[in-house]
């Protein structure tokens, strides 16, 4: 039976385990130690050239949305404004802090949270505290953050923005990740690099990043005993992880443009097939780094071949594909949320695929993914 074709897997570059060893040589096997400090710089450097942006390790991304919703002095009464079509790690955090989630629809062009459902839902909620409005660079595709920003300065809203899936990608030449008043990173297994587990919170004001790795370590304050004045989290990255992460810092930009190969290899195979559009960057202001290759699949025009039968065919096949994100406003746990919009991310949910796209896949792997499809589209 042929190896299973995963659809994003963990790619180490080389230097993981030399940095991993230092920490078991030093013994330095803790929540912090100089793995977390080398890999925290990495990432403010790799963010902006002047290092402007403060960088906390942390377990998870949504570790960081957390501690951003936190530091935002987020209360029960208060409303944020959510992004629908995404991860549950992106509005969990807001159930956490007990406020109140109001679910904004994507727009067609990146598929991201969409201007113009923002407005409509600040203005629909006038009278009431919007605390934060929180928009996700999808699969990587940088949001239009020229007119979410400009909303949000209009209302007086911050923004926290979820990078988790776009490290690497950059809007009007600037990294996503840098756009907000805070922003989350992650670094789970399935991410363009990975540190096994783990995340990070992003921010200009240090202040807001001192403050997180404060309540990162459970809010131990200044005293020989442990003396807590306020509840913290267990949300510090590990000494040992940090180091795989360094490692994989040093071969982010190619693993960016291995994900982008595999997307131009993935849109010359489709070029001739009808009904099968891609998630794209819709002019030079947007550079992703194609964490996932997305497709939507029509069926009206592809000869009635969908979504769901390509991934079950490619489930038989030992290959990995995987529906685009069932929208939060639809899960069950959130059917009493308010939602702004068209149904823009419905429809996505309804015919898009996530094809394999780790950046270690090979060209033979290819060949097993193009001949299963060719045996869908081609037969």
């Amino acid at each position: 039976m042929n190896n299973k074709i995963w659809l994003s897997s963990p790619h180490m570059g080389g230097n993981e385990e030399v940095y991993v060893k230092e920490a078991f040589t030093s013994n330095w096997i803790a929540p912090l130690g100089p793995n977390v400090n080398g890999f925290e710089n990495a990432i403010s450097s790799y963010l902006s050239d002047d290092k402007e942006y403060e960088t906390a390790a942390l377990v998870s991304g949504t570790a960081a949305i957390h501690l951003a919703l936190r530091l935002l002095g987020t209360k029960t009464e208060d409303y944020i404004l959510v992004q629908s079509f995404t991860f549950c790690g992106t509005s969990n955090p807001v159930s956490y802090e007990g406020a109140n989630i109001v679910f904004i629809d994507s727009e067609t062009d990146t598929w991201s949270m969409c201007p113009d459902a923002l407005e409509e839902a600040i203005v629909a909620l006038k009278g009431k505290t919007i605390r934060a409005i929180i928009p996700v660079h999808l699969y990587g595709m940088p949001a239009k953050m020229n007119e979410i920003l400009s909303i949000a300065n209009k209302y007086n809203v911050p923004v926290i923005e979820d990078a988790a899936e776009a490290l690497g990608s950059k809007y009007k030449g600037k990294a996503c990740g840098t756009f907000g008043t805070m922003a989350a990173l992650s670094f789970n297994g399935n991410k363009i690099i990975t540190t096994s587990g783990g995340g990070a919170l992003v921010a200009k004001n240090r202040d807001y990043i001192d403050k997180a790795r404060f309540l990162s370590t459970q809010a131990r304050d200044e005293a020989p005993h442990y003396e807590h004045s306020q509840i913290g989290f267990n949300y510090r990255m590990s000494n040992v992880v940090a180091g795989i992460g360094r490692g994989q810092m040093e071969v982010l930009d190619l693993r960016v443009q291995q994900r982008r190969d595999n997307n131009i290899r993935y849109r010359n195979y489709f070029k001739e097939i009808e009904g099968v559009s891609f998630q794209t960057e819709p002019d030079d202001s947007f550079f992703s780094n194609y964490w996932l290759t997305c497709i939507l699949i029509d069926p009206e025009k592809s000869g009635g071949i969908d979504r769901e039968q390509v991934r079950l065919i490619m489930e038989q096949n030992q290959i990995d594909s995987r529906p685009l994100w069932k929208p939060m406003h639809l899960q069950p746990v959130h059917k009493d949320a308010i939602f702004f919009g068209t149904g823009v991310c419905e429809k996505l949910f309804e015919k898009g695929l996530c094809l394999p796209s780790g950046s270690n896949l090979s060209d033979e792997d290819f060949d097993r993914i193009f001949t299963v499809l060719d045996s869908i589209f081609k037969k």
